[in-house]
């Protein structure tokens, strides 16, 4: 089964986690969500909502088992896990193995400061395009894949984001149902 872990921290933002974890869990990706640097046993969300992660990032964990690593955004959650030496010691090894990193809205400055992808093509929410468009090719487009980096622009584009990784990581068929099931396409 293919596995992903999922980052989470106070002031994460639920509309990008918590859809990012739904669409991959329903295309059957084996879903790890792990809390950093959290105040309580739950992360407060950037909206008040209070998620449990499975697991937090002090406890055991095998990251050879996984094949992406999600960064959601939320300004005060992107600003934790960008400044989690472990976490970016994580990404910057998922992506020097060629395993997929995805960042979605503010979560792309955590690819910024773990080193990953200068110069390739990526893309973040509108407020952060000049802290990151001398160190990308910037895009706007709404989900942008260079090699096994993914970004996307914020809570709008989550489905898109969350579609995309089950494409990359499962198949297009799988992603191409869940989008009809979803309802999040017209139906042919």
């Amino acid at each position: 089964m293919v596995a992903a872990v999922v980052f989470l921290a106070d002031g994460t933002e639920e509309m990008e986690f918590t859809i990012t974890v739904d669409v991959l869990r329903r295309a059957q990706v084996d879903v790890h969500v792990v809390g950093v640097d959290l105040a309580q046993p739950y992360a407060l969300c950037s909206r008040g909502v209070k998620i449990i992660p499975d697991v937090t990032l002090s406890d055991a964990i095998d990251w050879t088992k996984y094949e992406l690593a999600v960064i959601p955004g939320g300004l005060k959650g992107a600003e934790t896990l960008r400044g989690n030496k472990s976490v970016l010691d994580v990404l910057a090894s998922f992506y020097s193995q060629k395993k997929y990193v995805g960042f979605i809205c503010a979560g792309t400055t955590a690819a910024k400061a773990a080193g990953i992808g200068k110069d390739q093509l990526a893309t973040s929410y509108p407020a952060f395009k000049g802290e990151l468009e001398d160190y990308y090719d910037y895009s706007e487009e709404r989900v942008v894949v260079d090699g096994t980096l993914v970004t996307s622009r914020g809570p709008g584009t989550a489905f898109l984001f969350a579609l995309t990784l089950v494409e990359l990581l499962v198949d297009k068929e799988v992603a191409y149902k869940l989008k009809q099931e979803m309802l999040t396409s017209d139906p042919l």
